[in-house]
């Protein structure tokens, strides 16, 4: 939320069109009912401010200070360079595969690629649909669409008997 803010000032409801448009549910979990109580977080914390807008007191433009701008950079950093590992229930799935019938586990297999590929045609419809977007959701979109498409590859080849 807050490096949306970092990239121009922002109101709830333009932060909802943007998470919206750039399919940021995709990746992230944020709930429309959420975004307001972030904000205010962020505003407690001295991250953000905000303003009404044209007098209007239902609708506050919310902006980054300084420490906000710096406390995102130093997050954005610590999170590019972090490769703690990432736990999956489908790591753990697989884990598990033993316990699965194999006709039934390779089912499984060709289902979920089946779900990635819906997954990544959306996630390219709403990328298309987008205009001129910053080059940080330009990296996301990339990046997601990069995963999904080598999980889809890597449960194909799985499944038409590649080695693991």
């Amino acid at each position: 939320m807050l490096g949306l803010v970092v990239e121009q000032p922002r109101h709830g409801y333009d932060l909802e069109r943007t998470i919206a448009e750039r399919g940021i549910r995709q990746w992230a979990e944020v709930a429309f009912s959420s975004i307001y109580y972030v904000l205010g977080k962020l505003e407690v914390r001295g991250l953000v401010r905000s303003a009404q807008r044209d007098g209007k007191k239902t609708r506050r433009v919310y902006s980054v200070t300084e420490e906000g701008r710096s406390a995102a950079a130093h997050a954005a950093a610590s999170m590019l360079c972090n490769a703690a590992p990432s736990f999956s229930p489908f790591v753990v799935g697989l884990a598990n595969a033993g316990l699965v019938d194999l006709a039934r586990f390779h089912a499984l297999l060709r289902d979920r690629a089946r779900v990635l590929s819906e997954r990544v045609a959306d996630i390219e419809a709403t990328r298309d649909a987008q205009g001129q977007l910053p080059l940080a959701a330009r990296l996301v979109f990339s990046y997601t669409l990069a995963t999904l498409t080598a999980e889809r590859d890597w449960l194909t080849a799985i499944d038409s008997g590649g080695a693991a």
